[in-house]
């Protein structure tokens, strides 16, 4: 049962808190086990997850670079006809 309302006056006010809200929590006293099943030092767990972000960035790397050739050869291959053309030109001589 909630208390009812200690204010008897009709001026707006904050709205009521009920102050003996219970979360349940029940056995919880402040601290948090950092156990986690695994029997590993912290180090360890760093390492390997480091380890795998550079295994990822490794192959996120070589995908990039994959698609960085294909827009430089893309982008070379106007020039390079270009130059073949008139080369082509240049070695008819004079019409």
């Amino acid at each position: 049962m909630k208390p009812g309302r200690h204010c008897s006056s009709g001026r707006k006010r904050f709205p009521q808190t009920d102050y003996f809200f219970h979360s349940g929590s029940g056995g919880w006293r402040g601290h948090s086990s950092s156990y986690d099943g695994e029997d590993r030092s912290e180090f360890r767990t760093f390492y390997n997850l480091s380890r795998e972000f550079m295994i990822e960035s490794a192959r996120e790397r070589v995908k990039e670079m994959a698609v960085f050739g294909v827009v430089v050869v893309a982008s070379a291959w106007p020039v390079i006809y270009m130059v073949i053309t008139v080369v082509k030109l240049l070695s008819k001589g004079r019409p």
